[in-house]
């Protein structure tokens, strides 16, 4: 006999040894995404939701540093921020990296119009 009984066996079921192996890929995408993934999406929904909300009369900050008031929102990619008195700069919303901060909305046309209820006393003293 030329061929040992131990080589001459048949491989075992190895489904084991590939969820060994594989073990360890899974441990590090699940870090990876807990770690660097995960926190990356937030940040951007935030900004996302920061830049769509930026409305005239806001100070921002740009990308390159430049802190203004926007003046006028351009369209839904742009806005115009005063940088000095009289100088006026078109810029990308998405660039914007801070609002630092926000004015309050308009005030609403029919509340400014309502007739006020029978228990206002419009600081009348009884």
């Amino acid at each position: 006999m030329l061929i040992t009984p131990a080589y001459a066996q048949t491989a075992g079921g190895g489904g084991g040894d590939f969820l060994v192996t594989l073990f360890p890929f899974l441990i590090v995408f699940a870090i990876i995404y807990l770690l660097i993934l995960r926190p990356q999406q937030k940040r951007i929904k935030e900004h996302n939701a920061m830049v769509s909300g930026v409305r005239r009369g806001d100070t921002v900050v740009t990308a390159g540093g430049l802190i203004g008031k926007v003046t006028k929102v351009a369209d839904d990619n742009e806005v115009v921020v005063e940088v000095a008195e009289g100088v006026r700069v078109r810029v990308v919303r998405s660039t914007l990296s801070d609002v630092r901060s926000k004015t309050e909305p308009a005030a609403n046309e029919a509340s400014k119009t309502a007739p006020k209820a029978a228990n206002d006393q419009d600081g009348q003293s009884s």
